[in-house]
């Protein structure tokens, strides 16, 4: 596996990598990598010639630089999962190989960006949205692949990559869950064990949303009632929001008909977590 650092060189390979014939797969990543972040290097190297990771702790998605400055950071580590996964390049370049002097243009996506972790942290996916277009402008994949844990992220570019026009695909890779049910999260490292053991009533609760549906209550106040009471049981537990939304513009619906994504994110202690699952009605 090559570590690339600066874009001219990556650049630089991904041309030669093309002329031989390989398809590019991406998978964008700010580090910390564990397993949920292993299952999308290995689907890009199961599916394309040459596959890039790239590691970048992005901080113009940072509501606070407290938040950023502490953002777990383990290279050696990322590097090993990332070569055992099947990566070709990682991609690791500074801040300012990403943000010259004077750089000041951003990306805003629009309402799919307004809602849930949009309202509760404003400019968050300008940032987002403006650091994947820098990559895969970079880059150019055939396909880049996130996580479905970051179902909002997700839509955001996927709405970016139509709005643009970016000859890209983006692929939607499923939640990698612990044994115990808890979405993985490079963020899971900040939770004390007591914490740790509480947080695993959210896919207690997104379990029983799911059950809820398929036994026939549609509307989603009542849904969103009964996670709200189960995530009550945790003294720890506070919410930010547990919303209902269509799974393509983030907006909330009255009521499951067909695909509806619920969304939740709740803070035990200093962490804030998030999750997500689809409910579905099949007619």
């Amino acid at each position: 596996m090559l570590v690339v650092n600066k874009i001219d060189e990556l650049r630089k390979v991904l041309k030669e990598k093309r002329k031989g014939g390989c398809s590019v797969g991406f998978v964008p990543t700010m580090g910390a990598l564990h397993a949920g972040h292993a299952s999308l290097i290995r689907r890009s190297a199961r599916e394309h010639g040459c596959t890039v990771v790239s590691i970048f702790v992005n901080p113009s998605q940072f509501n606070e630089v407290s938040d950023f400055e502490k953002y777990p950071k383990n290279q050696e580590n990322d590097r090993i999962i990332a070569e055992n996964e099947g990566a070709s390049i990682l991609f690791c370049p500074e801040a300012n190989e990403i943000y010259p002097d004077g750089f000041e243009t951003s990306v805003i996506v629009g309402q799919v960006a307004d809602t849930l972790c949009g309202a509760a942290r404003p400019g968050h996916f300008r940032g987002v949205a403006g650091i994947v277009l820098k990559l895969l402008n970079i880059v150019q994949p055939d396909d880049a692949y996130f996580g479905q844990k970051d179902a909002q992220q997700i839509a955001v570019i996927k709405k970016m990559v139509r709005d643009l026009n970016l000859d890209v695909r983006i692929e939607a890779c499923p939640i990698i869950r612990e044994r115990d049910g808890l979405a993985m999260s490079s963020r899971n490292i900040f939770l004390n064990d007591t914490e740790r053991s509480e947080a695993v009533i959210l896919p207690t609760a997104l379990e029983t949303a799911k059950r809820l549906v398929r036994e026939g209550v549609r509307e989603t106040g009542e849904i969103k009632k009964c996670v709200a009471s189960l995530i009550g049981r945790s003294k720890l537990a506070e919410v930010d929001y547990i919303e209902i939304v269509d799974a393509d513009t983030m907006q909330t619906v009255p009521s499951v008909n067909g695909r509806a994504l619920l969304a939740l994110a709740v803070r035990f202690g200093k962490t804030r977590l998030i999750d997500n699952i689809m409910l579905q009605v099949y007619n």
